[in-house]
């Protein structure tokens, strides 16, 4: 059909164990009774416990069948069972709307004779804004209601039922209820998914997509979920391990004789542990996924690993209008039911229907959402809440801002002043008392710093609500001889330099100082005629009478430093951070190496003489496992060039040029720990920071290396001139 919609549904069946529980709880009571002989009471423990693997792995047991799922066309709203047919129907004709609500997330059905709640959305494999568009698209109207689908009263009791002055309406000048804000959120996406169907795509977008010179997305990249920890090489082996524990201690039990019950009970404790732990490492292996995405212009090819290769999804650029980039929903790999999740992509066709649902929980939103527009495609995001600005307070302020309104702030005799309205310097401070003037970008404005001569700051505000610009006072300055730094112009004098004389330097891939030969005449502008291809330049010198080399100067330029290479402040994690984390591996190795001595004492000598090994073991390798992980940590690079994280062998892990930061901060809009982020010109978060960082200290290095501090946007409103 044109317009349908199916449900998220897991795979019809895959190899998993029968009835662990009971033939568990079995073995355990064929380990308590005294069974002679001994090699057949081991033989019925072993072969109990191995019988749901068997019962798994056999053909009837493996049948595929397609699980059920729900489906939104034109016929209806329907459940749609594994042999085809609908088990649950509600047809087009007697549907008068559909309802979410916000509270519980539950599809409600309005018809004629009242309503029926559905079920949850997650339950049932859909997602809003897929649901609000089809719906819509069917002609079916959409409701978004605030509250739970239990609060939804009979429409003959909500006269009754209503407060005067209370269900009026929202008071003037209040922010938007749940309901409306959610229902306005889904019809912005449906108006960019409009937007993207029918709109001819950009004159850029078109470039992009078929890899011009210059365009950034001529090649393809690959986004991978990180490994999983431990390695599914790890899972594997310690369910294997865990296994081979508990069959060697039963044999063992065995051979010293099961006479006593304290004997048989510790075999059904062996047995139960390595059934369970078989069992544990199974769902541990389910769970260690890995995504991965490969973005190309010309299509995506989206790819969980492990897994067959004919479930790949390939989807041609052609096809896909938008990809919805938000949280959506994901299979759960043990049960195969659909849960929530923090990341998912929804690729809409050009007619608004549902292309693909494609995985991408564990990525890197803000790179996924990059990666995809850089290669042409149209990306579609939830509204999120603006970061938190970064907060800077106007502190040792002179009083002169309120005794003289209007004032400014001016350069004139030989210092800094403060001038009235008409031009006259009200207060002046000497070139002598003035230490340093520090110019800077915060949260978007551009502001000043003034220090004494003992290197103190005494003066923080911002140029505009001391009603000078930036260069002005720059300019001014410098002229008068005040000590004056403004890293972040310096910066951009150094990029606009080095972009200059790339045009003059050799784009080979020598990396030797390209060298450029320039005639004074040709540089003095004086009259040349058009080179014809005849003769060398020696023999254009000697018909126009010159020597060879006469007038010739050469120009050596090397390529500018990178974020990598440029000189720069190396930031590294705080050393309470690093102390608490090695505290931390050496606890949780203590505490292995006592339940160990606590398990395995009385078969290895005794409690003492295990721990007496064990645990100086276990203190050893906590610190040699941390040491070993922190020796390769991850650092922060700031130079005027841009910013770089490289660990301590060298290794790049991502870096960004000074062209491409448009600021760098503390992002606390994420209901979670207030990560570091490095937003872009235009606002966007290009890269997060994962590891703990002295914020001060950061502040101090980007100022000083000109990169600004906090979000690029002009949205906060500076203080007033008079405070």
């Amino acid at each position: 059909m044109e317009h349908e919609l199916v449900g998220l549904a897991g795979p019809g069946g895959r190899w998993r164990p029968v009835a662990v529980g009971p033939f568990a709880l079995l073995a355990v009571v064929l380990a308590l009774l005294p069974i002679r002989p001994v090699w057949l009471w081991a033989a019925l423990i072993g072969v109990v416990g191995a019988i749901p693997w068997l019962l798994g792995a056999a053909p009837d047991a493996r049948r595929r069948r397609p699980r059920p799922y729900w489906r939104l066309s034109a016929d209806g709203l329907e459940r749609i069972g594994p042999g085809g047919l609908s088990m649950v129907s509600y047809e087009r004709s007697r549907i008068d709307a559909l309802a979410l609500t916000t509270g519980d997330g539950v599809l409600t059905v309005f018809h004629r004779f009242g309503r029926t709640a559905v079920g949850g959305m997650t339950s049932m494999g859909l997602e809003p804004l897929a649901v609000f568009v089809t719906a819509r698209r069917l002609g079916i109207p959409m409701h978004i209601l605030d509250g739970e689908a239990t609060d939804l009263l009979d429409p003959a009791l909500d006269d009754a039922l209503r407060v005067p002055g209370l269900d009026d309406g929202d008071p003037a000048g209040s922010a938007l209820p749940r309901d409306h804000a959610t229902e306005k959120r889904l019809l912005d996406q449906e108006a960019a998914l409009l937007a993207a169907a029918h709109e001819p795509p950009s004159t850029d977008t078109v470039r992009a997509a078929g890899g011009g010179a210059r365009g950034r997305a001529g090649g393809a990249q690959r986004l991978d979920t990180p490994e999983p920890l431990p390695s599914r090489r790890r899972i594997v082996l310690l369910g294997a391990l865990t296994a081979l524990l508990g069959a060697i201690m039963i044999a063992k039990i065995a051979a010293d004789g099961t006479g006593e019950f304290g004997a048989r009970l510790a075999a059904g404790c062996w047995a139960l542990a390595a059934i369970f732990g078989v069992l544990a490492a199974r769902r541990r292996l389910l769970r260690a996924a890995q995504v991965r995405w490969t973005i190309t212009a010309e299509r995506l090819l989206v790819r969980v690993r492990p897994g067959r290769r004919r479930e790949a999804q390939d989807l041609r650029a052609g096809d896909v209008a938008a990809v919805v980039v938000g949280p959506g929903l994901r299979l759960d790999p043990v049960s195969g039911e659909p849960r929530r999740a923090e990341l998912a992509a929804l690729a809409f066709g050009h007619r608004l229907e549902l292309v693909a649902r494609l995985p991408a929980d564990g990525l890197d939103g803000f790179q996924l959402a990059h990666a995809l527009d850089d290669h042409g495609y149209r990306v579609i995001t939830p509204a999120t809440r603006p970061p938190r600005r970064a907060s800077y307070g106007l502190e040792w302020l002179p009083e002169i801002f309120a005794r003289v309104p209007g004032g400014r702030l001016v350069v004139a005799e030989g210092g800094l002043g403060w001038a009235d309205a008409a031009g006259d310097v009200v207060v002046t401070m000497p070139e002598d008392r003035i230490g340093g003037i520090e110019l800077l970008t915060i949260a978007g404005h551009a502001w000043v710093r003034l220090y004494d001569t003992d290197g103190d700051e005494f003066l923080a505000a911002p140029l505009s609500a001391l009603r000078i610009s930036r260069t002005d006072l720059r300019d001014a300055a410098r002229r008068a001889g005040l000590p004056v730094n403004d890293a972040e112009y310096d910066a951009y004098l150094s990029a606009a330099f080095h972009s200059a004389v790339s045009t003059l330097t050799d784009t080979s891939a020598d990396p030797e100082p390209a060298t450029a030969s320039v005639t004074s005449q040709s540089a003095a502008g004086q009259d040349a005629g058009p080179d014809t291809g005849q003769g060398t330049e020696q023999e254009a010198a000697a018909r126009r009478g010159d020597r060879p080399g006469e007038h010739d100067f050469t120009l050596e330029a090397s390529a500018p430093p990178g974020p990598v290479t440029a000189p720069g402040a190396l930031l590294d994690a705080p050393r309470r951070s690093r102390a608490g984390t090695y505290g931390m591996s050496v606890l949780l190795c203590q505490a292995v190496a006592l339940l160990g001595a606590v398990w395995l004492g009385p078969e290895l000598g005794g409690f003492n003489a295990t721990a007496s090994w064990s645990v100086p073991a276990g203190l050893v390798v906590g610190l040699v496992g941390y040491w070993l992980y922190d020796r390769n940590r991850s650092q922060l690079r700031v130079s005027s060039a841009g910013l770089a994280v490289v660990t301590r062998r060298g290794r790049v892990e991502w870096d960004l040029g000074r062209d491409r930061v448009g600021g760098v901060g503390i992002d606390e809009a994420a209901e979670r720990m207030p990560p570091l982020v490095v937003w872009s010109p235009s606002g966007r978060v290009l890269r997060q920071v994962g590891f703990p960082l002295d914020a001060d200290e950061l502040r101090r290095a980007c100022e000083r290396y000109g990169l600004p501090w906090g979000p690029p946007d002009d949205r906060p409103a500076p203080p007033p001139p008079e405070l």
